[in-house]
């Protein structure tokens, strides 16, 4: 297990396998996800844990990941003890929420609260967020059975050897009524730059989903805003259903939600591609020029990158765009930006001068 100090310019420098995997329908799915909500028996919800406790339980985790060495050697790291730039690295990779890692210092981070995974960050556990543990499967592309099949890897080897808090009425217990049952929230990433530009078609979509029992969120799930035309889809009712309806919920709606993207950027091709492929290779200039660009904007011209290549109009791949997409954020621009970054983020200025040089680099390199 690594328990060295995380050098966040290398780890900044690359992105997990899932993200840069070519997976199915990938030109409009980035990624599916599955995590459970689970409480160890024997212990107060994570609420009413004491200190000790919390570091208790947090122990016994690492020991069972250390051993088992989940998705590879395990890295480990300990809320209390991380830098700030390491805490928001970790929230840009959807490793950990800001529940786990509050990056006020007035709000330091409790004890025993850390985040484990393996090197193609594919499986995760954050320990003693809301719950005591949220595992956590990833997968490229639309395949929800590949991300539940890798937690439930997880989730079995854990069970095995802590024993989770159950009811024989009830299911699984967890600290907030609404992840009650099977604990699970599945949810797929994805891409919808055509819906977006024809907003009332949109709309469509998420109709659709809540009539489904879903629920469509920003980038970073619940609270978040869309950005860059991207989109969370994910179950809202964990009571009362098995874990494989809750995900051939989402089986039986994204197929449509794909082939709906699909008809609406071809109808752009045919009927406006003078003002789409001008669209598109305005953003791809800017990427490649700007001298100061807001993570907001950078996310909308990538998102043009992104659709110009579903599309065949240029040569970048879609797996570098995802890349980009994550390197682009705040503390990742920071981390990148110098060898050994340390915890004293810029402002909003230098960051976007800095964003934008990033862009330049990268998008220089990509279009040759």
């Amino acid at each position: 297990m690594a328990f060295a100090p995380i050098d966040p310019h290398r780890f900044a420098d690359h992105v997990g396998s899932w993200l840069v995997s070519k997976g199915p329908e990938g030109d409009v799915v980035v990624s599916c996800r599955v995590r459970l909500a689970r409480n160890i028996a024997g212990f107060p919800f994570v609420e009413r844990l004491a200190r000790e406790q919390a570091k208790e339980l947090a122990a016994r985790v690492r020991d069972v990941v250390e051993r088992e060495k989940i998705g590879g050697e395990t890295t480990w790291v300990e809320m209390d003890h991380a830098p700030l730039i390491l805490r928001l690295l970790l929230r840009e990779r959807h490793l950990i929420t800001r529940d786990l890692a509050p990056v006020d210092p007035r709000r330091p981070a409790k004890p025993g609260r850390g985040v484990a995974f393996g090197p193609g960050e594919t499986v995760s556990v954050m320990v003693n967020e809301e719950d005591h543990l949220r595992l956590q499967g990833m997968a490229s592309g639309f395949d929800p059975g590949q991300a539940w099949r890798r937690v439930q890897a997880l989730e079995k080897v854990l069970e095995d050897d802590v024993g989770f808090a159950t009811s024989d009425r009830l299911g699984y217990l967890t600290s907030c009524p609404t992840n009650v049952g099977t604990g699970l929230r599945a949810s797929v990433m994805l891409h919808l730059p055509a819906l977006g530009l024809v907003r009332q078609e949109l709309e469509k979509v998420f109709r659709a989903a809540q009539r489904t029992g879903l629920a469509v969120r920003g980038m970073y799930g619940e609270g978040s805003r869309a950005a860059g035309d991207f989109y969370q889809i994910s179950n809202q009712v964990t009571l009362g259903c098995e874990e494989s309806e809750l995900i051939a919920d989402l089986e039986a709606l994204v197929p449509a939600i794909v082939a709906f993207e699909r008809r609406v950027r071809q109808g752009l091709l045919d009927e406006q591609r003078s003002d789409l492929e001008d669209r598109i290779q305005r953003s791809l200039g800017m990427l490649r020029a700007a001298r100061s660009m807001a993570t907001e904007v950078a996310l909308m011209h990538v998102s043009n990158a992104r659709l110009g290549a579903a599309l065949g109009l240029h040569a970048i791949e879609i797996s570098a765009l995802n890349e980009i997409t994550v390197q682009l954020q705040k503390a990742h621009v920071h981390a990148l930006s110098q060898v050994g970054a340390d915890d004293r983020l810029p402002e909003p200025t230098e960051r976007d001068r800095l964003r934008a040089a990033f862009l330049r680099r990268r998008f220089g390199e990509l279009l040759g």
